[in-house]
């Protein structure tokens, strides 16, 4: 195996390396430094409200279920400053693993995309008005399931032909539902009807071309698939974190916008600097630092070598180590 020398590092300043060497030789650690007491008290914080705003879902899609309207006055005022609140966490792989619980996973679900389209909305630099439409629209993204019936949206296996043709209709469910309400943006109802198509045309339900999908739609495609492989159903295990993410990289092309994933992979990447990790040849270090155009292969720290994964192609990162929270 090829490891590196600082010289090979040809993205790094002198002092940055000379900076990166001291860290080793002395024995720092590399870590953000946020009290962890401070921030899992922030979480639990948190926590606790977005469990409020998941029963809250919960209910407001009972009433859609029977009523076909959508309380948007309720949603905006009491559900939505909750998700704004969390999008100020930073690392949102530690919130999702707290969250993770398979019940009521449709509503917690809605809440969640919520929140990482929030944040990949900041971090894509959207305006605050569009912000605001995102973060509305991916909280109803999923609110045509109101329409479906129950023993479908809840059944403990796996779906029939049948079965999965009326679930995917959620999709249209929800854009009638929301296309119509005068304090809505068309875009909010767009997301409902657009965030399961893909880049390829291999989507539903329209099997839309890339052109014709909508940039929200697109962010929301991300966080929405993020958060499903992240979570336990009754019949699907959360997957580890370093398995979602790898996933992720490998629909960089070919499923999602690449420009959107990459933001999001450097972003969640970047969140995990300073954590120990496992790599494929059974190594462990820690991550010193990670490339924005290719996130997965970050700058390693094992003992008294550096590694860098850019160059050491048949090396990854196979797991990230002692982190309950990350639940890996």
């Amino acid at each position: 195996m090829m490891k590196t020398t600082p010289s090979a590092f040809t993205s790094l300043s002198d002092y940055q390396i000379e900076t990166l060497l001291d860290s080793i030789r002395n024995g720092k650690p590399v870590q953000d430094p946020t009290s962890q007491n401070a921030v899992n008290t922030k979480i639990d914080d948190i926590s606790r409200k977005l469990d409020a705003a998941s029963i809250q879902m919960e209910e407001i899609f009972e009433v859609v279920a029977k009523t076909g309207v959508v309380p948007v006055s309720e949603i905006k005022n009491e559900i939505m400053p909750a998700i704004r609140q969390a999008a100020e966490i930073p690392h949102i792989y530690h919130l999702f693993y707290e969250l993770k619980s398979k019940d009521e996973y449709t509503y917690r679900h809605t809440v969640c995309v919520g929140i990482i389209s929030t944040l990949l909305g900041k971090w894509l630099n959207l305006n605050q008005s569009d912000l605001n439409d995102l973060s509305l629209g991916a909280t109803l993204h999923d609110i045509g399931k109101a329409r479906i019936p129950a023993d479908i949206l809840n059944k403990p296996g796996r779906l029939t032909l049948e079965e999965y043709a009326e679930m995917k209709r959620h999709t249209v469910y929800g854009y009638r539902l929301l296309k119509d309400i005068p304090e809505l943006n068309d875009r909010v109802a767009l997301i409902a009807l657009q965030h399961h198509e893909r880049e390829d045309g291999g989507g539903y339900p329209f099997s839309l071309p890339s052109d014709k999908i909508d940039e929200f739609a697109k962010i929301v495609a991300i966080a929405d698939v993020y958060h499903a492989m992240s979570s336990s159903r009754v019949y699907h295990q959360a997957e580890p974190f370093h398995i979602v993410i790898s996933q992720m990289q490998n629909d960089v092309f070919g499923k999602f916008d690449p420009k959107i994933m990459l933001v999001f992979l450097y972003r969640i990447m970047d969140s995990l600097v300073g954590k120990r990790v496992l790599l494929s040849n059974g190594e462990e270090g820690t991550i010193l630092m990670v490339d924005k155009f290719e996130p997965l292969r970050a700058l390693i720290k094992t003992d008294d070598t550096l590694i860098d994964l850019r160059l050491n192609r048949g090396l990854r990162i196979s797991r990230v180590l002692n982190d309950s929270i990350v639940g890996v």
